[in-house]
C-alpha cells in the first residue's frame, strides 16, 4: 500500500479497504502505535497488534474449517479480543453474533445452534459459556478468553504460530445479533448483505486523529457496538472500554483519558445526574465533543439537564436491530422540539399507520412502519412467518407507536408490542411466563411493566394460583425465588401481585394491556 496519510486519500484508502473488512489494517499502517482499545483493567493494545491478531484469527478459524460465510460467536464482556474477533469477522467474511453473557446457559446454547456457529470465543469468567458450549452441535473451535474452559483453546495457544501480516484475500464479513419477539425463541435479524458505513459519516461526528471513543454498555448490544466499537474502528479512534457501570468511575474515566464520544442510555444519565455536585464538578469533561443516545425514551426534564451539564452535544436516534430508515435529532433540533426523536429521514421513509392500515394524518398516533431498503433489508432467521408478519409492502414495524407533528417530526406515544424496557434493556414477558408456569401453585402468569421513576418500567409477575393454595407474602417471595433459580436477574420480576382472574381472548392470549392497564393509570405509559 502507498502511505497516503492525509485528507482525501487517506479516506479514499478507508472507503475501498472498508468494502472488503480491512479498515483496521489501514489504520495499523497509518498509526500502528496508536492504542486501538484499553481494556477495563487498562491493558492497552495498538491498531498494529490488533490487525495482526485479526489476521491469525482468520487463519487459525480456516484451518479449524470455517468458510466464508460461516458464524463465528462470541460470549465474553468487554475487553480487547472483543475487538480483534470483530476485526477479524469483517476481513474473513464470517457472520459474527456476539450474545447476551447474561443469559442462561440453554439461552447461549439455543442462539449457538440457532445461528450454526462454527467457531465460538469464550471468556472463562462466565460460568455458563462452557456448559452452553458443550450443547453445540456444529462447533469445530472453541477458544477460551482470559482464563481456561474444558474443552476449549486458550485463546494465546490458539493463535501462537500463525502469520501476523495481512491476509492476501479478504472478504467482507457480516453480523447476525438476536432479538426476541413477545412470544418464543429469540430470533436472528439477518442481513443478506453487510452494511458499511462511509467514511464521512465519521468526520460529521468530529472524528479527528485525537478522538477517543468510551463503550459503557455492553458491546454485545446493537448500539454499543454500532456506536462504539464499529465507530472507533472505522474512525481510527482509540476504544476505551468499561466492564460495569459506576458513575463516578465513568467521569474519572472520561477526564483520565481524555474520551472525546461515547453512546449512553437514559438511565446513564440519570444515574450521573443524580452524583453530588462536589463530585460532578471534580472531573473535567471538555474533551466531550459527541454523546449519541437512544436505546429507551430519555426523560425531557434529564435531557434538559444533561444539555445545560455538558453542552449541546447530545445525539439522540430512534432505530431497532432491524434497521430502517433510523432517525436522528441534534440537541439544537431537540430544543426546538422537546421530546421528538428526529425528522422524517428524505432516504428511506416511514409512515404512521391504524389498525386498519390507513395512513394517519399529522398528530394522530398509530402504528409505526419504515421503509425497507431496495432487496429487502432484514429477515428474521429461519422464521419467514415473523418476517412477513411485521410487513406491510415494503415497510415493517418494530411494534412501536407515535405520530409526526406537521412538521414531520416524530414523536413516540407507546408500543403495539409487549416488550418492557427496563433501564434501556429489552424484557420480554411471556420468556418469564414461561418460567413461573412451572411453580406448581402457578396456574396462569401475565408479566407486565409497571412504572418505575428511575428505570422507566419494572418487572411484575401477576399470578392466578391453582386451587388449595392461598396467596401470601410467603408463596411471592417462593416463586420469586423460583424465578431467580431458572432466569438470567435482569428478567427477574422485582414484584409479585396474586389475582383472582386473568383475562384472556377468545383466541387463549392473555390480554397483557388488561392487566398492565391499572398500574399505569393517571400516568401516560413511556415507551
Amino acid at each position: 500500500m502507498d502511505a497516503v496519510i492525509d485528507g482525501r486519500g487517506l479516506e479514499a484508502r478507508l472507503e475501498a479497504a472498508a468494502l472488503e473488512g480491512m479498515t483496521t489494517a489501514v489504520w495499523a499502517e497509518v498509526q500502528p502505535d496508536k492504542p486501538a482499545v484499553i481494556d477495563p483493567d487498562g491493558r492497552t493494545r495498538t491498531f498494529a497488534e490488533v490487525n495482526a491478531n485479526a489476521n491469525r484469527i482468520v487463519r487459525r478459524l480456516r484451518a479449524a474449517g470455517l468458510q466464508a460465510g460461516d458464524a463465528v460467536a462470541l460470549v465474553m464482556s468487554n475487553r480487547g479480543e472483543f475487538l480483534e474477533i470483530q476485526a477479524a469477522t469483517l476481513r474473513g467474511g464470517f457472520r459474527i453474533t456476539p450474545i447476551n453473557w447474561h443469559l442462561t446457559v440453554d439461552e447461549i446454547a439455543y442462539i449457538l445452534n440457532d445461528c450454526e456457529a462454527k467457531a465460538v470465543f469464550a471468556e472463562a469468567r462466565i460460568a455458563t459459556a462452557g456448559p452452553a458450549a458443550d450443547q453445540g452441535t456444529g462447533l469445530k473451535l472453541k477458544v477460551a478468553v482470559g482464563g481456561a474452559i474444558d474443552g476449549f483453546t486458550p485463546y494465546v495457544a490458539a493463535l501462537d504460530g500463525l502469520d501476523p501480516s495481512d491476509i492476501q484475500d479478504p472478504v467482507l464479513g457480516n453480523q447476525m445479533l438476536y432479538t426476541s419477539g413477545t412470544t418464543g425463541r429469540p430470533k436472528g435479524v439477518h442481513r443478506a448483505a453487510p452494511m458499511v458505513s462511509p467514511q464521512a459519516m465519521y468526520a460529521l461526528r468530529g472524528y479527528d486523529a485525537a478522538s477517543v471513543q468510551l463503550c459503557a454498555g455492553p458491546a454485545y448490544h446493537a448500539a454499543p457496538l454500532a456506536f462504539d466499537v464499529r465507530a472507533a474502528m472505522g474512525a481510527g479512534a482509540t476504544l476505551v472500554f468499561l466492564d460495569k457501570w459506576d458513575s463516578e468511575h465513568t467521569l474519572a474515566t472520561i477526564a483520565e483519558r481524555r474520551v472525546t464520544h461515547m453512546h449512553l442510555v437514559p438511565i446513564m444519565f440519570q444515574r450521573l445526574l443524580a452524583l453530588p455536585e462536589a463530585v460532578k464538578a471534580r472531573y473535567d469533561l471538555s474533551s466531550l465533543k459527541y454523546v449519541v443516545h437512544g436505546a429507551a425514551p430519555c426523560p425531557p426534564e434529564v435531557k434538559h439537564a444533561m444539555i445545560e451539564w455538558l453542552g449541546p452535544i447530545l445525539n439522540e436516534y430512534y432505530a431497532g436491530s432491524e434497521g430502517g430508515a433510523g432517525f436522528m435529532i441534534n440537541s439544537e433540533e431537540w430544543l426546538r422540539k422537546p421530546g421528538s426523536v428526529g425528522k422524517r429521514p428524505e432516504l428511506l421513509g416511514s409512515k404512521i399507520l391504524d389498525e386498519q392500515g390507513n395512513e394517519c394524518p399529522p398528530n394522530v398516533s398509530g402504528t409505526i412502519y419504515h421503509q425497507l431498503p431496495p432487496g429487502g433489508g432484514f429477515t428474521y432467521y429461519k422464521d419467514e412467518t415473523k418476517t412477513q408478519a411485521s410487513r406491510v409492502g415494503d415497510y415493517f414495524t418494530m411494534g412501536d407507536m407515535g405520530y409526526f407533528d406537521d412538521d414531520g417530526y416524530l414523536f413516540l406515544t407507546g408500543r403495539s408490542a409487549e416488550t418492557i424496557i427496563s433501564g434501556g434493556v429489552n424484557i420480554y414477558p411471556q420468556e418469564v411466563d414461561n418460567e413461573l408456569i412451572k411453580h406448581e401453585a402457578v396456574a396462569d402468569s401475565a408479566t407486565v411493566g409497571v412504572p418505575h421513576d428511575e428505570w422507566g418500567e419494572q418487572v411484575k409477575a401477576v399470578i392466578l394460583l391453582k386451587p388449595g393454595y392461598q396467596p401470601s407474602d410467603l408463596l411471592a417471595q417462593e416463586i420469586l425465588a423460583f424465578a431467580r433459580d431458572a432466569l438470567p436477574s435482569f428478567k427477574v420480576p422485582r414484584s409479585l401481585d396474586f389475582v383472582t382472574e386473568l383475562p384472556r381472548s377468545e383466541a387463549g392470549k392473555i390480554q397483557r394491556g388488561k392487566v398492565r392497564a391499572p398500574y399505569w393509570e393517571g400516568r401516560a405509559r413511556q415507551i
